[in-house]
């Protein structure tokens, strides 16, 4: 018998989120590393709110809305908190009750910024690699390096001199055209409106020039987990200088290796490693000069063996650029980018934790 199209109107309902998630979701592998990391950070989250006052968005549920964000490749905050109004795995995740009221996205966004100033995306990804599981499956001998551009919320045609003298743009309306043939532009000399962070960028001869900033990763060798994160401007020297910094912090003054690629075969650069003990197992650049890097590294056995593994440094690059989709940021300014690229990266790790660890889905 057909049955009838009743419409209704009302939802009553004694089931919990909990109770509407399947038992082998994969978030539900997730949610315990999330809510052990967020246990950790009690203390550093209190310093950062008043004791008094009204109460206002609980950074744990803030940060797991984000992660969600990240999770599901949700390209907005007003649209995050659309999906929250509604979806179910959203609410369960989070921790709020299916009558819960979701909150204004722009009391949101003014939470999140409380979370940016206290540096709360680093303690979070510190706190989920210092978790006693995750730490058995970290190398702390070997390491990769790599970066990537991320475009800027920031049109071309907002790349104007800074001394203002081409601020009269060519035709009416608020997006008007520009004509830039014949025009030199530099970083020197011009600057975006929209984003002053953003640098104009050409990754290599033929390619366009772009407004964007530099993302870094370093991830340890054993399992290709990311344990540093760093967001920079676009310069010719900011790989370098990110690989240097982050691998001194990760070796701790032991002597480490470092695989990178031939962006990284530059004397200086290789002469800085080897003198704060870090062995450079970076690829050879042999197009028309001669390598920093010689037979007294490529003969060793872990040379080749850090070449083949450096290259799994793309995948967390990929993920958070094509799913999490940072192939663009949506925020301005170098600390607003930097942060978001930091609990992204964490969320990479996150997706890719409860298999390592053997934890049933």
């Amino acid at each position: 018998m057909r049955g009838t199209d009743e419409q209704t109107g009302a939802l009553f309902s004694y089931l919990s989120p909990e109770a509407l998630v399947p038992v082998d979701h994969p978030l539900r592998a997730i949610r315990p590393l999330v809510n052990a990391a967020l246990d950790r950070l009690s203390p550093r989250f209190s310093q950062l709110y008043s004791p008094g006052g009204r109460a206002s968005i609980a950074p744990e549920k803030l940060l797991r809305a984000l992660l969600l964000q990240a999770f599901y490749g949700v390209r907005s905050e007003r649209q995050l908190m659309e999906q929250v109004s509604y979806n179910m795995l959203f609410r369960w995740f989070i921790g709020l009750s299916m009558d819960a009221p979701v909150w204004d996205v722009t009391v949101f966004t003014k939470n999140r910024e409380r979370l940016l100033a206290g540096d709360i995306a680093v303690a979070f990804l510190l706190s989920i690699m210092g978790d006693p599981a995750v730490k058995k499956l970290l190398s702390n001998e070997h390491f990769s390096v790599d970066g990537t551009l991320i475009d800027a919320w920031a049109s071309m045609k907002s790349f104007r001199r800074k001394d203002g003298s081409d601020d009269d743009p060519s035709g009416a309306g608020r997006n008007a055209e520009r004509d830039f043939h014949g025009d030199k532009r530099s970083n020197e000399t011009h600057a975006s409106v929209t984003d002053p962070d953003a640098r104009l960028y050409r990754k290599s001869n033929g390619q366009p020039s772009r407004l964007c900033y530099m993302g870094h990763l370093l991830i340890e060798n054993r399992n290709g987990l990311i344990v540093d994160v760093r967001t920079t401007h676009a310069t010719g020297r900011a790989e370098r200088e990110a690989a240097v910094t982050m691998v001194a912090a990760a070796a701790r003054g032991r002597h480490v290796t470092l695989g990178a690629d031939k962006a990284y075969d530059a004397a200086e650069h290789v002469a800085h490693l080897r003198a704060i003990g870090v062995t450079p197992h970076v690829a050879q650049n042999l197009s028309g000069r001669r390598s920093a890097i010689d037979g007294r590294t490529t003969r060793h056995p872990g040379y080749a063996i850090s070449q083949r593994i450096r290259k799994r440094i793309e995948e967390p690059f990929g993920w958070i650029k094509a799913t999490a989709g940072l192939r663009k940021t949506r925020h301005r300014g170098l600390g607003r980018v930097g942060w978001i690229v930091t609990l992204t990266a964490t969320a990479a790790n996150l997706i890719r934790l409860p298999k390592l660890l053997g934890t049933p889905s």
